[in-house]
């Protein structure tokens, strides 16, 4: 006998040209390289700049950036209390950002040891859009997943609805 899959717990905004929708993502998550232009400004100023960041993507949920550490203006990034563990990708550790006297705790995460199959996050970091002044792709300013706990970045390109707010947890 065969079995139905689940049905999905909302339905799926249909998505229209040039955009994706976050549930033909798959789970597992999937790591895809990209060339987007990512810019981070955080404390009046720009903290990250980069043409090198991955996307994960992962079923109902917005794409997480990471961005090399690399990419993080000198002195920015600061280790933080805190770790959490993902079913996937590993343990992850949480960073502070600094600018001056202006501070977002646990504003960012990052895997120091990925597991199998996202060892291409290793030296990236990921930051929660709501934290920073402001993050962008390709120019267009990014939403951040509701929720306090996933980092996804919401642009134009995407359409959910998006695991994240009140209620959503389950999916």
């Amino acid at each position: 006998m065969r079995r139905r899959p689940p049905a999905l717990p909302t339905t799926p905004i249909v998505p229209g040209p040039g955009q994706e929708s976050v549930w033909d993502y798959p789970r597992p998550p999937r790591v895809e390289r990209g060339d987007e232009h990512v810019v981070v400004r955080f404390g009046g100023q720009v903290v990250a700049e980069t043409h090198d960041a991955v996307r994960v993507l992962e079923t109902s949920h917005p794409p997480v950036y990471y961005l090399p550490r690399t990419a993080f203006a000198e002195g920015v990034v600061a280790e933080a209390s805190g770790s959490s563990v993902c079913e996937f990708k590993g343990t992850a550790g949480y960073l502070d950002l600094q600018v001056g006297d202006v501070v977002a705790r646990r504003a960012a995460y990052y895997y120091p040891d990925p597991w199998s199959g996202y060892e291409e996050l290793g030296g990236r970091v990921a930051v929660y859009p709501g934290a920073m002044d402001s993050c962008e792709i390709d120019g267009e300013r990014v939403l951040p997943q509701e929720g306090g706990f996933y980092g996804g970045w919401i642009t134009s390109r995407v359409v959910g609805p998006f695991k994240g707010a009140p209620g959503t947890l389950g999916w």
